[in-house]
């Protein structure tokens, strides 16, 4: 065996030691959560919602990352959240656990200068078992323990076929009650080799049928439209856009898909900087214009792109359905030609 043959696999099994689920469960045993009563009767018409905004912060051990999760979600619990969704790339802060990973991933991301010479999905084929263990094992806790349901971000997931940036959603009880893969990649992410998705899905739940799609996702129209066609009620948008903030360039997400469709809208956002990249978004609660207080569609929305929040609203399952009985937006469409060009979308 090859002398960095024999580091490499000490390494794994230093890092696999490292992230192993029970320090995660005792640390968390021993901050004696007291179980939240916030979703023991689900009321439609008042269901309570957060987004978190997140910094992007490299952590030097896995409990330090349980730590900062611990703390969004205990604040969230206290406001009486029901349903608390988290970033895209929810997993990246566990990148301080490997040595020399500034000068690595400058290599990988390209912001060297140079054509990268290892791509990030060749990174998180390595870590990406370790990292989605820790972070796996933090929500289904977490979920458990207060009562509450977790959108936890999405984290990037090595398979066979390739590497898919995943979301993951978490019930009462701690159980995995789905995954959505992003279908859309950003030209970074295509850069990095990472693999499409190629579906939607909705997750019926008693805060309503939700569904989440990922960042660059909720950019196009059809999206939207799809999981409004399967039945979708609350749309969650993890997002981590590595550019400066622009009001206008924002507007490409998840405000006109939520008026275009009908649905409430979720964003959380991961900002900071790291890896040459500054990540920037406002995390928000959004709503079909009819349904908002100011007409604006916006129930809540973070005060600046680049700090940590939480944001909070109550939404309306009974008052949407009620709008979308009528309303001139879902009635405007062309069967005949959604049906020529998409029928395996339409055809439901």
């Amino acid at each position: 065996m090859k002398l960095n043959d024999l580091k490499e696999q000490l390494f794994l099994k230093y890092l696999h030691w490292r992230t192993r689920p029970a320090p995660i469960k005792n640390y968390l045993f021993k901050k004696m959560i007291t179980r939240t009563d916030n979703c023991i009767r689900a009321n439609p018409e008042k269901i309570k919602v957060g987004a978190c905004q997140l910094e992007l912060k490299l952590l030097a051990s896995p409990l330090d990352y349980v730590e900062m999760m611990f703390q969004k979600v205990d604040a969230a619990a206290k406001e009486g959240v029901q349903l608390l969704v988290f970033p895209e790339n929810n997993s990246f802060h566990l990148l301080g656990l490997l040595p020399g990973i500034e000068e690595i991933g400058s290599k990988a991301t390209g912001t060297n200068g140079k054509d990268p010479s290892v791509k990030v999905a060749d990174i998180f084929r390595f870590v990406g078992p370790m990292f989605n263990r820790t972070a796996e094992t933090t929500f289904s806790y977490l979920a458990q323990a207060y009562g509450m349901y977790i959108m936890a971000g999405s984290f990037l997931v090595p398979e066979k076929e390739g590497v898919f940036n995943r979301a993951y959603l978490y019930g009462l009880d701690g159980t995995l009650l789905g995954t959505q893969d992003k279908a859309h990649l950003m030209p970074v992410e295509n850069e990095w080799g990472l693999s499409r998705g190629s579906g939607f899905h909705i997750f019926p739940t008693p805060l309503g049928r939700l569904g989440m799609p990922v960042c660059m996702d909720a950019t196009y129209f059809e999206t939207f439209r799809i999981l409004e066609y399967l039945g979708a009620e609350v749309v969650m948008v993890p997002i981590a856009n590595p550019e400066h903030y622009n009001y206008w360039l924002a507007l490409r997400g998840i405000w006109p898909r939520v008026q275009e469709s009908l649905v409430y809208g979720i964003k959380s956002a991961l900002v900071g900087n790291l890896l040459g990249y500054t990540l920037t978004g406002k995390a928000g609660i959004f709503a079909p214009l009819e349904l908002t207080p100011k007409g604006d569609g916006i129930l809540a929305e973070a005060e600046t792109p680049d700090r940590e929040a939480l944001v909070t609203a109550e939404i309306n399952l009974l008052a949407l359905k009620e709008l979308k009985k009528n309303h001139p937006y879902l009635g405007d469409r062309n069967d005949n030609l959604q049906n020529k060009y998409f029928p395996e979308i339409y055809s439901g």
